[in-house]
């Protein structure tokens, strides 16, 4: 059983480098599969009230993949999109790293597949296991690479159809989880300052609270215990990412957080004291999309005018294992 954390100290100034690394992200893209499925329709199948879904998630529809979509196909048009806004060849990458939990086959990884549909044929590509931290992981590595100038550009993905994994007579799940893909590309910058350290967590202990077995292979969450640590890891991680940076609260523009259901981003946003228009809600149109929400959430935010060269944007992200993390970035390129 894990022990829900109460009130955070900061860390020590000696824990976390301040300042930035050199990476910065360029540009952001996403793509949903075509079906739409309401709040109305899962409750009118479950048997639940009017209303009873988004009450308690903020979720009123929510994309869900055909038998015939491929994660792949989703993945390869959300990097298409970010790579042709930050005007960049795929022939140009050289890292392409996937974050999902439901990749199309076991083997191969899905990180191949989209470097080859992409035509990134100098780009070494893998897949990252982090649930639903996992574009925030994969984040860490592509900028990682950049800031040690091991490589120049990288594409990060986060992809999931959890509808493929969802017990569809299950409540608690079947009333959450949706598809996506959405995509971020990085490049170095001739500025320092553009994408802040990334800490993560991780806590083996919060395991039997969210997961999938080998047999039968349907989600399972115990929802009060995962909404109780979801709020206060993200508001821990994000105390941590802004002092990292060297920044206050009042000086991040946006907040984007994993978007696992309406009710945790009101609490991390209560407990943080932010007001509510600086942090991003777009659960109620595409549900929990795993680790596709931060990247289809800014996404979102970009296509809205919600991102201006120069602002600094949080990200936070909580998951299965269980594990977390956050990070500021500095939107746009110099």
């Amino acid at each position: 059983m894990s022990t829900t954390i109460g009130p955070v100290p900061l860390p020590d100034a000696l824990e976390y480098p301040r300042g930035f690394g050199g990476a910065a992200m360029a540009s952001v893209g996403g793509s949903l599969p075509e079906r739409t499925v309401s709040s109305a329709e899962i409750e009118a199948r479950l048997g639940l009230a009017e209303d009873w879904i988004s009450r308690r998630t903020g979720i009123r529809e929510r994309r869900i993949a055909g038998p015939d979509e491929r994660l792949t196909q989703h993945a390869v048009a959300a990097a298409r999109q970010a790579l042709e806004r930050a005007e960049l060849d795929p022939q140009e990458l050289d890292l392409v790293l996937v974050a999902t939990t439901t990749a199309d086959e076991v083997l191969p990884n899905a990180a191949p597949l989209v470097a080859h549909e992409l035509g990134a044929v100098t780009a070494g590509a893998f897949d990252v296991g982090a649930a639903c931290t996992g574009f925030l992981s994969g984040l860490a590595v592509g900028a990682g690479q950049i800031d040690s100038g091991r490589a120049s550009t990288a594409l990060v993905i986060g992809a999931d159809f959890m509808s493929r994994i969802t017990d569809p007579g299950d409540r608690s799940t079947a009333s959450v989880f949706a598809d996506g893909a959405g995509a971020a590309v990085l490049v170095a910058s001739a500025e320092r300052g553009r994408i802040g350290p990334v800490v993560l967590g991780a806590d083996g202990a919060g395991a039997v609270h969210i997961r999938v077995e080998r047999v039968d292979p349907k989600i399972e969450m115990a929802g009060h215990e995962t909404f109780k640590e979801a709020v206060a890891r993200l508001a821990q991680a994000s105390q941590q990412a802004m002092f990292a940076a060297g920044l206050k609260l009042d000086e991040i523009d946006l907040f984007v957080y994993h978007q696992a259901n309406g009710r945790i981003l009101s609490a991390v946003a209560e407990r943080l004291g932010l007001p509510e228009e600086r942090v991003v809600d777009c659960i109620g149109e595409h549900g929990n999309t795993s680790a596709a929400t931060l990247p289809l959430a800014l996404a979102h935010s970009y296509e809205h005018g919600r991102l201006h060269d120069g602002d600094r944007v949080l990200l936070g992200a909580f998951g299965a294992g269980f594990t977390w993390g956050a990070t500021v970035i500095e939107w746009g390129v110099q």
